[in-house]
Formats: structure tokens, C-alpha cells, sequence
């Protein structure tokens, strides 16, 4: 058994408890269904049709739950196969899709390297895997093999800087519980761990929380035997060798160069995106959107049919504090920024529910097409650059 697999059979990762499924639903990037429409199909995806889903390196069903949820809600059919080497993490899996009742998911033990035989798919989610493989590129292949060729995938790897200090002590505890059990390592790291000094960079990076949260958490982190970490323009250069085009990121503002310093003509996007990340420091994971390069490129809020929806903000609220201040506090890994939004987008941001589209949103604000065209489109850039607006179809 390899050590990968080992730790995952005895610290299943994220550690979580499927009798917690009956309070709350785990969300995030990658995956929600709002967000890879936006990113992948334009925010026109026809959701009419089944989608055939691939949840490779599933764990212990963060994106598996959060798809097959969502999907379910909105009554929108769908085929999910799991995929992961880790029997443990799949029975935590069953067990919280079980608690919910879902149906329309195959789970498999397996490797993520044999997607291909179960494809093709729609979509695909990879939330924290490809990083850990002996060949993290064979990853890339082959899950890009698996893509329907108009289909979809969300990536998630860790980056270098957002995790300052973790390295050294992956190398070091790796040294000093060599050959002990995943139970032994742990007790001896924890041990260690604690006698580090309080200015030891990893103690004074904010951004890493994983080992205060569980055992699962500390060993993923710090005891992990096989994990690089991924420059945003080693990202970009993985996913181009295997076939695929950059599509979109969560939250696109962090990696904007312009936050820092003009662009230089000379820089093409990938090479702009690494420096603002160097220049950032806070980032800890990529999640990044890519659809296959024959596929056509599509973007969202282009048409009168498309359909907006807030994430996690009330379209009132952010209406009123629009209207009182002209911009909104927004918080990314730590650090606060003001957004700016028109006044005038309130009466808009107001009437925005998941069901309105640009049409209906424009005849009910009483704007003819030039002041539309002056107001609508900066506050929709806005809003998307931060993550907060996304465009979907998905409960039209």
C-alpha cells in the first residue's frame, strides 16, 4: 500500500462526521453548480439534459455532496461517479450521501488515472488531488481524456506563497517519523510541533488552519508524504500540456496585476497572473476553471437571457448599502478591499433572485438600452471579479 493511500485509510480527508449532514450543507470552489456555468458554459448551460459527472479523488465528499445537493434542489438530473483509492474516505462519503438520500452516484475505489474509462463527462471535479500523485501531470492527462469535448473541469492545487512554512516542516517531520505508523507520526509531529518557536514562519503565517482543526487536518498539512505546490503559471502550463484552455477563477481580482503596478504590453496573462501572486503572498490554493482547447470560449451576462445570482449576500441588503455608501467592504484571504458599484445599480442589484434575467431586471429597473449599457455592465464586472456574481440558468 502506498503511503498516500495509507494516510488516507487511517486520517480520512476532510475529516467529517455524515450525522452533521442533517444541519448544514459544505459548500465552496470548485463545483458549485452556479459557478461552473458561469465559468465553463457562459452561464448558458442547458440543464435540461443529464449530466454526466466525475468526482476524482472524491475523499470524504465535500464536492460530491455539494453537487449532488444542488443538483437535486433544483431538480436538474444528473449521473455522479466517485472515484477514490481511499476505502475509508469512501465509506464517510456513502455514508453522508446516504444521510441526505441522494441517489444517482457510482462510487468506486480506484485511481483518477483511469477516468477515461468511465467517461466521457460533462464535468469533472478535482479539489485537492492532482498535487499529491507521483506524476501529477499523468493526473492532468487523464482527466483531460476523460472530458466530453464541450464539457468542463474545476481543479483545485495547492500554491507556494498563501503557504509559507509548511514545506520545511513536511521535510523535517518526514525525517524525523520515518517508518512509523500514520497514529505514531502524528503523536511525534504534534510533540515537535509544539516545541517550535513562535516566530517560526509557519506560527506566523494566518492563512494556515488545517492542523488546529483536526488530526486529519495536522497530518494533511504537515505530515503529508507527497505534495507539491503549484505557481499560478505552472497551473496554467500543466493544464495547456494536457489539452486544455484556462476558463476562469473563482475570484479573479487576486490575480490582477493591476492591483500592484501598469501592465507591461510584453507580459502575456499567465506571466501577469505569477507576478500578482507573488506580489499578493496570501494565496493558498489555485481553483481554476478549463475546458477542453477545441471547445469554444464562452462569456457569462452577454444576453438579455442570462440570469444573475448573488453569492452568499442578500439582494436587498447589498442594494441599500450600495445606495448609502457607493461600495461594499469584501474580505479575500484576510484582507479587506472596497468595491465600488454605481449608485444607480441598486434599484438592479434589488430585483436580482437566481430566476430574473438581464431582460426582466432591465424592463423592471425602467432603463432604456444606453442607460443600461452605462450602469449594468461595470457593477456585473465588479461584482464577478470578487466572486460575488455569478451567471446560470440553473433554476430558470
Amino acid at each position: 500500500m502506498s503511503d498516500v493511500k495509507t494516510q488516507y485509510e487511517a486520517f480520512p480527508y476532510p475529516q467529517r462526521d455524515p450525522r452533521d449532514e442533517k444541519k448544514r450543507l459544505i459548500s465552496g470552489s470548485p463545483s458549485h453548480p452556479l459557478e461552473m456555468d458561469h465559468h465553463l458554459f457562459g452561464g448558458m448551460r442547458d440543464w435540461s439534459a443529464t449530466t454526466r459527472i466525475l468526482v476524482a479523488g472524491g475523499g470524504t465528499g465535500d464536492a460530491l455532496i455539494q453537487l449532488a445537493q444542488v443538483l437535486t434542489t433544483a431538480k436538474k438530473a444528473y449521473e455522479i461517479t466517485y472515484i477514490d483509492l481511499s476505502s475509508a474516505s469512501r465509506e464517510i462519503a456513502e455514508a453522508r450521501a446516504k444521510m441526505r438520500g441522494l441517489t444517482g452516484i457510482t462510487f468506486i475505489s480506484g485511481s483518477l488515472l483511469d477516468a477515461a474509462k468511465y467517461g466521457p463527462f460533462d464535468y469533472i471535479d478535482c479539489c485537492g488531488v492532482l498535487h499529491h500523485l507521483p506524476d501529477p501531470q499523468a493526473g492532468f492527462d487523464a482527466l483531460s481524456a476523460a472530458l466530453h469535448p464541450d464539457g468542463g473541469i474545476g481543479v483545485m492545487v495547492y500554491a507556494p506563497y498563501g503557504r509559507t512554512g509548511v514545506y520545511p516542516l513536511q521535510e523535517a517531520f518526514g525525517a524525523l517519523t520515518k517508518g512509523l505508523p500514520p497514529e505514531d507520526q502524528l503523536k511525534m509531529a504534534k510533540s515537535v510541533f509544539a516545541a517550535l518557536p513562535d516566530n517560526h514562519p509557519f506560527k506566523r503565517n494566518p492563512h494556515l488552519v488545517d492542523h488546529k482543526q483536526s488530526d486529519a487536518g495536522f497530518y494533511d498539512l504537515l505530515l503529508h508524504s507527497q505534495d507539491r505546490p503549484y505557481g499560478i503559471d505552472q497551473l496554467l502550463e500543466a493544464l495547456d500540456q494536457s489539452g486544455l484552455q484556462f476558463a476562469g477563477v473563482p475570484q479573479p481580482y487576486l490575480y490582477d496585476l493591476r492591483r500592484f503596478a501598469a501592465r507591461s504590453d510584453a507580459l502575456d496573462d499567465a506571466a501577469a497572473m505569477a507576478l500578482a501572486e507573488k506580489l499578493d503572498g496570501t494565496i493558498k490554493t489555485h481553483v481554476v476553471y478549463a475546458r477542453p482547447k477545441s471547445a469554444a470560449m464562452r462569456t457569462a451576462g452577454q444576453t438579455g437571457r442570462a440570469i444573475p445570482h448573488l453569492k452568499g449576500m442578500n439582494a436587498r441588503a447589498l442594494a441599500k448599502a450600495v445606495v448609502a455608501k457607493g461600495a461594499i467592504p469584501v474580505t479575500l484571504n484576510g484582507v479587506t478591499h472596497q468595491v465600488e458599484i454605481a449608485k444607480a445599480a441598486a434599484p438592479i442589484l434589488a430585483g436580482v433572485d437566481g430566476r430574473r434575467d438581464l431582460a426582466t431586471l432591465q424592463k423592471g429597473a425602467g432603463l432604456d438600452p444606453l442607460a443600461w449599457a452605462a450602469i449594468w455592465p461595470k457593477a456585473s464586472r465588479s461584482l464577478e471579479q470578487f466572486g460575488l456574481l455569478l451567471y446560470s440558468r440553473l433554476l430558470a
